[in-house]
């Protein structure tokens, strides 16, 4: 009788293995081919995937806007005055270059541009020598480029 009772117990136990629930709660039974794996996946992970990506490409934004680059120093005096006269003489005679107007005690610095390249950044100081003969050079600084120019986040492969 005892072995009765443990054969039939080994039966039932083997039939509630051979089941698994998934996550709502049904029974999916295995397959009888056991190397196979049955991957079910529910469609609104990859929505949250994407809206991660989302997320991340806008919070990064700002982090990938500034690279190292080139800038042109014009001019570097403690007299206020002459940088800004400076300043504004830069954004006239050329208004495609963004000045930035830096102040390390004691002296006001003048630079402008965002140049990726110090070839571009050396074809730049020979316009700017005419108006300003002295005092101009290329220097290694931090740039800011513009949104269009930023690389996009790869959004294809979650």
């Amino acid at each position: 009788m005892y072995k009765l009772f443990v054969v039939i117990l080994l039966l039932i136990a083997r039939g509630a293995i051979a089941q698994v629930p998934d996550s709502a709660g049904a029974v999916i039974p295995r397959p009888a081919d056991s190397s196979s794996v049955t991957i079910v996946k529910d469609p609104r992970i990859d929505l949250l995937v994407r809206k991660q990506i989302e997320i991340n490409e806008e919070s990064t934004r700002d982090s990938r806007r500034f690279v190292p680059g080139w800038r042109i120093q014009v001019i570097n005096s403690p007299d206020r005055g002459k940088v800004f006269t400076a300043k504004a003489k830069m954004l006239q005679e050329f208004p495609d270059w963004k000045p930035y107007l830096l102040y390390q005690s004691p002296n006001y610095k003048l630079r402008v541009g965002n140049f990726k390249t110090q070839e571009e950044a050396e074809e730049a100081v020979k316009q700017i020598s005419r108006e300003f003969p002295s005092g101009v050079y290329v220097i290694p600084d931090t740039i800011e480029l513009k949104l269009s120019d930023l690389p996009k986040a790869d959004t294809t492969n979650p």
